[in-house]
C-alpha cells in the first residue's frame, strides 16, 4: 500500500501541474466555470478522500498540491455537486465488502 500511495501522490503532483497550466489561474481546469475535465475528475474526489483513510497518506494535501486541494474544495462546494460526492465511510464499507468477496485481507484499522 505504501508504494501505491507513493505513486498516487506522484500522479497528483503531475495533475497539480496540469491544473496550473490549464486553469491559467482561474478556479477550474477550463477557466472560470466547470467543464468536462472538472466533472470527470470531480467524480473521483470521494475516492481520493477514501484512499487517504485507507492508506493513511493525505492525497489532496494543501502543502504538496495546493491548487488541486483548493480546486477539490471548490468543486465539492458547488450547489450541483453537494450531496453527490460519496461519503468516505460508505466508500470504506464498500471497499471492505469488495475485498472480502475477492478473499483479500481486511484493511488495517
Amino acid at each position: 500500500m505504501a508504494e501505491a500511495a507513493r505513486q498516487a501522490v506522484a500522479a497528483l503532483e503531475t495533475l497539480e501541474q496540469a491544473f496550473r497550466e490549464c486553469s491559467k489561474g482561474k478556479a477550474f481546469f477550463g477557466g472560470d466555470s466547470v467543464g468536462l475535465v472538472d466533472v470527470v475528475l470531480g467524480g473521483l474526489v470521494g475516492w481520493l478522500y477514501a484512499t487517504e483513510a485507507i492508506c493513511g497518506v493525505k492525497a489532496l494535501d494543501a502543502g504538496r498540491t495546493p491548487l488541486l486541494a483548493a480546486w477539490a474544495e471548490r468543486f465539492c462546494a458547488l450547489e450541483g455537486v453537494k450531496g453527490l460526492i460519496p461519503d468516505v465511510d460508505r466508500l470504506l464499507e464498500y471497499t471492505k465488502a469488495r475485498r472480502a468477496v475477492f478473499g483479500l485481507p481486511p484493511l488495517r484499522p
